[in-house]
């Protein structure tokens, strides 16, 4: 071959290996995703084409499987890895306190029935309206037979999600935390609450709390909550599920579901505070309406502190 052509040969050669690392590392980018740290703790929804109430599609934003806001485990399925959340009731009734029963289904189609204890409870289950009032956070309890049983307290009319946090302790989901939920309505004339604006904290029974931090979705991040009370550290935190305290987020939009893990455990005694340090991985940019629940003298506290997400 000519000395031109073996030229204009090896050019072409190296051009199509350049441009096959490139795709690989665009296709590698695209790829990494947020994680799944979902363990088990008020109303914006918006429901996607497609879904139902009694099988809602997970919210997207376009783009790839992977980037923020895409495909994350954001509970807003209601079967994923082959776990299926079923309940019967598609309303619930208003202003009065009601039990509402749910099983989980494994991928063999049966209920299950061993799950692993996760922040010393099997089953964490939230309750929130689509504006993101009327947050519950409750433990249900569950029958023989698989079926649970979580106590709500009385809803406002409006459209819920329940959210079903938990870990099967066998099977082809073992170890796997993993985040449920459908949407129930309650009937009557509903009103909703306008977000209050991101502030970075607020208080509940007489205790200030302020979470510190820059999140920026999809990526991992830790927030410090601390808590004072007329101005004066916090010290005297009981252990709540585990830990001196709870945080659970809510994406307003869509609901998502994220659960900011405790970056230490309570050593006992009422000892904890005033700074508490949470590993945070929130998938959506936006505000979210984040709940952190704390024990202090036997009784329990939430605060609700509304974050944006940049």
């Amino acid at each position: 071959m000519p000395l031109s052509s073996r030229s204009t040969v090896r050019r072409r050669t190296l051009s199509t290996a350049g441009a096959t690392a490139v795709l690989a590392l665009a296709l590698s980018a695209c790829g990494s995703s947020a994680g799944d740290h979902s363990v088990p703790g008020m109303d914006h929804g918006v429901t996607t084409a497609g879904s139902s109430p009694s099988n809602p599609t997970p919210s997207t934003a376009g783009g790839m499987e992977g980037m923020p806001g895409m495909n994350a485990d954001d509970g807003l399925a209601a079967e994923k890895n082959g776990y299926r959340l079923e309940a019967e009731p598609a309303a619930l009734p208003a202003d009065r306190p009601t039990p509402f029963r749910f099983t989980v289904v494994g991928p063999d189609g049966k209920p299950v029935t061993d799950f692993a204890v996760e922040q010393t409870k099997t089953m964490h289950f939230y309750a929130v309206r689509s504006d993101l009032t009327g947050y519950q956070h409750l433990h249900p309890t569950m029958a023989a037979d698989g079926t649970w049983t979580a106590d709500l307290a009385a809803l406002q009319p409006g459209s819920w999600r329940l959210y079903a946090s938990f870990t099967p302790a066998g099977g082809p989901g073992k170890g796997s935390d993993l985040v449920l939920s459908r949407t129930v309505t309650v009937p009557g004339q509903a009103v909703d609450t306008p977000l209050p604006a991101a502030s970075g904290s607020a208080t509940a029974d007489g205790y200030t709390v302020t979470i510190q931090g820059d999140p920026m979705a999809g990526m991992a991040h830790p927030l410090t909550a601390t808590i004072t009370r007329d101005g004066r550290p916090v010290t005297d935190l009981q252990p709540y599920l585990g830990t001196y305290a709870h945080i659970s987020a809510f994406h307003e939009g869509d609901q998502a579901f994220a659960h900011l893990h405790p970056e230490t455990r309570a050593a006992g005694g009422d000892h904890g505070g005033p700074a508490l340090t949470f590993h945070a991985e929130l998938s959506r940019p936006g505000n979210w309406r984040t709940f952190i629940q704390f024990q202090t003298a036997g009784q329990l506290h939430t605060a609700a502190v509304t974050l944006h997400v940049s």
